[in-house]
């Protein structure tokens, strides 16, 4: 018996536009991650103010994501997404204005407003475009692109600032701004796959194409379908958490070398590639198990990092950074997949809202929390900061291991969703 190989979602055109604006949006956001708190330190503020620059935008992101699906039911996916494109981009270059903490946060805050827009559409395409059956792998090749973007940007950007200046950081921070007309195009995409999609309902006979449908009123729909999300989402929240707080002090405490652009390259590298795989594999075997066993492997990768920046072992800290950024990448996916399978598809602007919430959220407190916890944990006869960063990278550890059971509650609602 023959076994009819599936076609590569490569090769779909509405999907090589997808990851083609997500590759240009992703790295204008990758490029001052962990750069620009290096700069603010640069330009007079402390280490526990320094990521104040990502709480700043990822706040700004948070408040505009409750709204985004608002703002797609009124202009459509296309038309939002291209100005969610200029709102990240367009900003960038006044970063150069000044160094000082400020003005940084009052940019990056703005800039937070359109990357808001792009996580919001960026993964609820994700799940419009997806053949049946395919959800996962979708959602895998989407945060392949994500993880691409980051996996060289973010440690290069630090490695370019520290040793050519931040100028050009600001300027590869525009990008987005180039996939506007992509995204534009993409309008066409999502209607061809909507006109499928009602076709394949109505081959199915009377009562299924009731399930792309709005079932009752609109927000109390809405609500349920925000408390349904919201549960695999807090597992989420803490791998964020603690995944920034990686991303965010590597760099400031070990300024000099390439420890730290390497440890965040590693941490990119395979937090893209495990993202890309999870999906497929979710697709065949489900997320159940593998959310949590990807949680605590999180866990394990993050206190490792922390344990070797006290010991000052790099190769204990890139071994560390490598394994936190598989369970990472792993997480977004698996959380992301039964996000959208825990509701109907009418509702999947809303559950994609309530994911980035939570993945943004733990990104901003990550950044301000951990060297608050840093600063308030430091060893002051040690001399440095290092005992504190690994003692706060140790409580997100902590954190994120009494979320991993979580994970084993989160199976999807819907009959026959992954």
């Amino acid at each position: 018996m023959s076994v009819e190989a599936r076609p590569s979602l490569w090769r779909v055109p509405a999907v090589q536009r997808l990851v083609g604006v997500t590759l240009l949006g992703f790295v204008g956001f990758a490029a001052t991650l962990a750069a620009l708190p290096w700069w603010a330190v640069r330009g007079g503020a402390t280490v526990a103010q320094a990521g104040l620059v990502t709480t700043a935008m990822l706040t700004a992101t948070v408040l505009t994501q409750t709204v985004v699906p608002a703002l797609v039911a009124r202009v459509g996916s296309a038309r939002s997404l291209a100005l969610g494109l200029v709102a990240l981009g367009a900003p960038s270059p006044l970063l150069l204005l000044s160094s000082d903490l400020l003005p940084l946060l009052a940019v990056n805050a703005v800039r937070g407003t359109g990357f808001a827009v792009l996580t919001v559409v960026g993964s609820t395409l994700t799940w419009t475009f997806a053949p049946p059956g395919r959800h996962g792998e979708t959602a895998g090749i989407y945060g392949l692109a994500i993880g691409l973007s980051g996996v060289v940007v973010v440690p290069a950007s630090v490695a370019v600032a520290q040793q050519v200046g931040f100028w050009p950081v600001a300027l590869v921070a525009t990008l987005p701004v180039l996939a506007v007309p992509s995204a534009l195009r993409m309008a066409r995409d999502e209607e061809a796959r909507g006109a499928e999609t009602r076709d394949e309902r109505a081959s199915d006979g009377p009562g299924v194409g009731d399930a792309g449908r709005s079932r009752g009123p609109r927000a109390p729909r809405q609500a349920r379908a925000v408390l349904t999300v919201l549960v695999p989402s807090l597992v989420l929240l803490s791998v964020t958490l603690a995944g920034s707080g990686v991303v965010t002090f590597l760099p400031i405490e070990r300024p000099d070398g390439l420890v730290a652009p390497a440890a965040l390259l590693l941490f990119g590298a395979t937090g893209a590639v495990s993202r890309w795989r999870a999906g497929a594999l979710a697709d065949r075997v489900g997320t159940r198990l593998l959310l949590p066993a990807t949680a605590v492997e999180t866990a394990l990768g993050v206190a490792g990092v922390g344990a070797g920046l006290l010991s000052g072992g790099p190769g204990m800290v890139l071994a560390a950074a490598a394994l936190a950024g598989a369970g990472h990448g792993a997480v977004q996916n698996l959380t992301l997949v039964q996000a959208f399978a825990r509701v109907e598809p009418a509702d999947t602007p809303t559950a994609s809202a309530v994911w980035n919430l939570c993945f943004d959220g733990g990104t901003a407190v990550g950044a301000v929390a951990v060297g608050a916890a840093a600063a308030a944990l430091a060893d002051p006869a040690a001399g440095d900061g290092a005992s504190g960063i690994a003692a706060a990278l140790l409580l997100c550890a902590v954190l994120v291991l009494v979320m991993a059971p979580v994970g084993l509650r989160t199976a999807p609602a819907r009959p026959g969703a992954v």
